[in-house]
C-alpha cells in the first residue's frame, strides 16, 4: 500500500479546533492558564515536525498530568 505524509502547521487554536476527547480538556487548562506558548514550545520539543494529529491529540490526553506538571499547572487551584 502506497501513502503519503501531510506536513501541516498548527496553532494553539488549531489545536483546540482539531482535537477530541480528553485533549479538549488538556488544552482548555492550559488556555486557563495562560500558557499556551510554554504548551507549544513543549510540544515543538516533544515531536519536533514529526508527528500526527492523532499522535498529539494522544499525548495531549493520555499525558495531561505530566504535561501540567512540566507547564507548572496545578489542578488543584482551577476553578
Amino acid at each position: 500500500m502506497q501513502t503519503i505524509t501531510v506536513k501541516k502547521e498548527m496553532t494553539f487554536q488549531d489545536l483546540i479546533n482539531n482535537s477530541w476527547n480528553g485533549a479538549i480538556d488538556t488544552l482548555e487548562t492550559i488556555e486557563e492558564n495562560d500558557k499556551e506558548e510554554e504548551l507549544m514550545s513543549l510540544l515543538y520539543q516533544t515531536f519536533e515536525d514529526n508527528a500526527t494529529e492523532t499522535e498529539v491529540n494522544d499525548y495531549l490526553w493520555f499525558n495531561s498530568e505530566e504535561i501540567f506538571r512540566l507547564l507548572d499547572i496545578n489542578e488543584d487551584e482551577d476553578s
